[in-house]
């Protein structure tokens, strides 16, 4: 893959460069979370055609068995979801600061065009899936490829000051926000038509009833690649990636570790403690509202879908304006208290609006802590080592989604909604501890 020229002075405009940025996010997250809606279905399709044969046979056994050695059978095919969901996850936790460190060497533009390519040979590998190892195959592309959200929010940090750089996050939050709640939609839409009933023939090539799905994301990805190389600019400064050191794979828990800067470890350790207490929201809070107030996957829909809402009006504006006045610290703090009140809140939740309100709460806290802690990465970071620090810190975004949905899904079933809920509230309260200690960043 060859350098590219970097930007000269007469770059585009800063607000068209964001513009540029939203969009490829918003694009890339929604293909990535088309599929969000369709894991039982999925399951179901591969039980039918392959039996208990081959990866399939063994994933389910293994999850059967955990679910029965717990007491909690009925949580099988959860846990089935959890398994797919961690390889993805596991997968960009290893790539993320990979892809980061490589566009601090070789520019943005060039690699977001290579990773997004590969996202859509993923898709182009899910629509042909006639059998689950190929499918498994798809996701693992997926997750690897998927690590490219990194170079993304790197390129914000090239194309905004120091003092704009924590609301220019807000932004990226957005983005992040509007497509995960787009997706699902348009998978759950999309599922609906099945091309193999209509075109049966095509089963001979692999096409399953989740191809529509596939190719809806994949028609995204393209568009995606399209979007990318007409009007990405590259933003990596001129000469910016000469003093970068050449990027490899390596194991990220020590690429962690090896962070210099106190201040990036500490900061990357409240993110990720956080990060595991609203996962852990995120994939109990359907059980919680469904055990207790008795509701529908057409209610628990309309649940996520304002979940989504506040998040988008939070970080795409209010988030925005609060850090014009309030520097990123007080925002963070403040967002971690009101994260630790929504989860009590949601645990205690005796009625349905108690559970809206709690979670309104919670996802207003969310909205705080996420811009604000990215912002302060990027201002300890280097001018030149963007890409690597913040794929750093996406990387441990990816693992707190490996492992929390299994752990907080058991907790869930044996010990009940109120102990999950108050143990990630106390998890908020040490990220607030471990919060105190940041200073300052340089603006």
């Amino acid at each position: 893959m060859s350098t590219p020229a970097p930007q000269s002075a007469a770059a585009p405009a800063r607000p068209l460069s964001l513009g540029v940025i939203f969009l490829t996010l918003y694009i890339d997250l929604i293909g990535f979370s088309i599929s969000f809606p369709l894991g039982p279905d999925l399951m179901a399709h591969y039980l039918a055609r392959e039996g208990q044969a081959g990866v399939l046979g063994w994933l389910v056994g293994q999850s059967d068995a955990w679910a029965r050695a717990l007491g909690i059978a009925s949580y099988a095919p959860v846990l089935f979801g959890g398994l797919l969901a961690s390889v993805f996850s596991l997968l960009q936790f290893v790539f993320a600061p990979y892809w980061g460190a490589l566009s601090d060497r070789r520019g943005r533009r060039p690699i977001l065009l290579f990773t997004v390519a590969g996202t859509a040979a993923s898709y182009l590998l899910w629509a042909v899936s006639g059998s689950f190892w190929l499918f498994f195959l798809s996701r693992a592309l997926a997750g690897a490829f998927g690590g490219n959200l990194s170079v993304a929010t790197a390129a914000v940090a090239d194309v905004t000051s120091r003092a704009e750089r924590s609301r220019a996050m807000g932004l990226v939050g957005a983005a992040f926000g509007l497509g995960l709640l787009t997706g699902p939609m348009l998978g759950a839409l999309a599922v609906q038509v099945n091309l193999v009933d209509r075109f049966p023939a095509l089963a001979a090539w692999g096409v399953n009833p989740f191809s529509v799905p596939a190719l809806l994301a994949l028609a995204l990805s393209l568009l995606n690649l399209i979007w990318i190389g007409l009007r990405f600019r590259e933003t990596l400064p001129v000469g910016g990636g000469a003093a970068a050191p050449e990027p490899r794979l390596r194991n990220p828990v020590a690429a962690i570790l090896g962070l210099e800067d106190p201040a990036l470890r500490r900061t990357n350790l409240v993110a990720f403690v956080f990060a595991v207490a609203f996962v852990a929201m995120e994939v109990t809070v359907t059980f919680l509202a469904a055990q207790r107030f008795g509701y529908t996957a057409r209610d628990n829909g309309w649940l996520l879908a304002y979940l989504g809402v506040c998040a988008i009006v939070t970080q795409g504006y209010v988030v925005r304006k609060l850090l014009r006045v309030v520097e990123e610290r007080r925002v963070l703090r403040l967002g971690l208290v009101s994260a630790a009140v929504g989860l009590v809140g949601i645990g205690l939740a005796a009625q349905p609006w108690h559970l809206y309100v709690g979670v309104g709460v919670l996802v207003f806290g969310s909205s705080l802590v996420n811009p604000a802690t990215t912002g302060l990465i990027s201002l300890y970071a280097g001018a030149g080592d963007q890409g690597r620090v913040l794929g750093i810190f996406r990387s441990l975004g990816a693992l707190a989604r490996a492992f929390t949905p299994l752990l907080a899904g058991v907790a869930f079933w044996v010990s009940g909604a109120l102990t999950v809920y108050v143990a990630a509230a106390v998890l908020v309260g040490l990220a607030l501890a471990l919060s105190r200690r940041l200073p300052a960043p340089v603006k």
